[in-house]
């Protein structure tokens, strides 16, 4: 059966090295290790010559008997210990030496095996050891990124338009986990982007199969199972040829599931048997097929909720959340707004087949006061409409107002329909009406950025109404 953990033992960019003084012993854990998928296995007889062969090779794991001659294994472990402590270390014992394999264990064994070592406890160590040591190299390797700021694959994310610090982390443990096979949970709100960050992760993970994506909200089990495993010719009426789904596209690459939150329990079960075996049956099959997909799902609800409400899986949910991606809102990344207008207003104009027009000074400061419910989709969207308007000179903002006017008016409406109260005020602190009115038009200028005719727009009034307020404040004042 193929695993992820096989594919990771087959993946495995270092030797597990074997130490013992018994050649039949060595001989028949290097099969054990090669018979798990291991393909880099160096066996030692002389333990003299382990600290040399780590200081060429390093490795993902020693395994070393307690008793050799020349140096023992506690004493190798010690030197292991204080030079490669990211190496796990594993204690072969004899039953007579258990009280000595403890002490091992306190000084900074990973395990020990007694002999004679069961095959299953045996490959179960090792799975365990590789597991960390893989989680403590990419640890190791998302904390040296991210303290020199390194993006590597910079051409992976250049369809990703940021300059946010946040969002550059973000990049650097996508760098990290690409390489892994494991699962990936991407979460983020509708239109920020999530099939864009998955389509990284697999053309930074060096897979060479396809990029596959596909929507799953609304399928029901019967579709969610043909679109993904396919079917035999006459698995159900009108099935007359047979059809390869999904899994099999993606074959030796990527397969994005979005809006995993959408599917039902059936086919959440489906998928969570994928996961763990890495087989599938085809409709109207009772042969299995082998899976070498690499799952990277997404998803816009809150799944810890769905799992309270009975309504999401737990076991899946964790076998999703190997590695989790959180990608946030534009509303956090405000800085990026210049950034993405430019480059939606040259889209536009090329798609349009005209001159990109020049926007006014003004327009990114009516969108940093606005929250983009839908994200950077909306904001393409609030762009592409603007230039399809345009005819010449400077890009109009009346576009812009109207859509960001007309979502502020929805969104109130929704709060009365709601009956969402207002703040409740004590008698003391209750503010005057003009106490009120001071407040609003002061936030809506620092909003503004001292812009007044945006500030206006954000009141509900003309430019002229807000300026006879602000002259007679003055007047107050003065």
């Amino acid at each position: 059966m193929v695993t992820s953990m096989s594919k990771r033992l087959n993946n495995l960019p270092l030797p597990i090295l074997l130490v013992d003084d018994e050649p039949q012993i060595l001989k028949g854990f290097t099969v054990m290790l090669k018979s798990m998928g291991v393909k880099q296995v160096i066996p030692v007889e002389d333990s003299r010559k382990v600290m040399k062969l780590l200081a060429e090779h390093d490795a993902a794991a020693a395994v070393l008997d307690l008793s050799m001659p020349y140096l023992s294994g506690i004493e190798l472990l010690t030197e292991i210990n204080n030079l490669y402590p990211h190496v796990p270390v594993i204690i072969m014992t004899a039953v007579n030496e258990i009280e000595t394999a403890v002490e091992c264990m306190k000084a900074g064994a990973f395990d020990y095996l007694v002999k004679p070592i069961e095959r299953s406890r045996f490959e179960a160590t090792i799975r365990r050891a590789i597991e960390f040591f893989t989680l403590r190299s990419e640890a190791a390797s998302l904390k040296q990124r991210l303290l020199l700021g390194q993006v590597e694959n910079e051409e992976a994310f250049s369809s990703i338009i940021t300059i946010d610090r946040k969002m550059r982390a973000i990049f650097q443990y996508v760098e990290v986990i690409a390489v892994t096979q494991q699962p990936v949970l991407i979460i983020g709100e509708t239109g920020v982007g999530k099939e864009l960050f998955a389509k990284a992760v697999h053309d930074i993970s060096g897979r060479k199969g396809r990029f596959v994506a596909v929507n799953v909200a609304g399928l029901d089990d019967t579709m969610f199972s043909d679109t993904l495993f396919g079917h035999k010719k006459g698995a159900y009426t009108g099935a007359e040829e047979a059809r390869d789904g999904l899994i099999s596209q993606a074959a030796g690459g990527t397969l994005f599931l979005d809006e995993i939150g959408d599917t039902n329990e059936s086919s959440q079960v489906k998928l969570l048997r994928l996961l763990q075996e890495q087989k599938y049956y085809p409709l109207g099959s009772d042969v299995p097929k082998q899976s070498d997909v690499r799952i990277v799902v997404a998803t816009n609800q809150d799944l810890q909720k769905l799992i309270a409400e009975g309504r999401f899986r737990k076991d899946l949910y964790y076998r999703l959340r190997a590695h989790q991606i959180n990608i946030p809102p534009l509303r956090e990344r405000r800085a990026d707004i210049p950034l993405l207008l430019n480059s939606f207003l040259v889209q536009a104009a090329v798609s349009m087949k005209k001159k990109k027009p020049t926007p006014p000074p003004e327009l990114v400061t009516l969108m940093s006061t606005y929250n983009f419910p839908g994200n950077i989709r909306e904001m393409q969207s609030m762009v592409f409409d603007a230039v399809a308007r345009h005819k010449g000179g400077v890009l109009s903002m009346d576009s812009f107002k109207d859509i960001i006017g007309r979502e502020r008016s929805s969104i109130k409406a929704a709060a009365a329909l709601a009956k969402e109260e207002t703040p409740a005020y004590g008698g003391e602190d209750f503010p005057t009406l003009k106490e009120s009115e001071n407040s609003l038009i002061k936030r809506a200028l620092e909003l503004a950025g001292g812009n007044q005719g945006i500030a206006a727009s954000l009141l509900g009034l003309t430019r002229q109404a807000l300026n006879k307020r602000l002259n007679r404040r003055k007047q107050e004042e003065g």
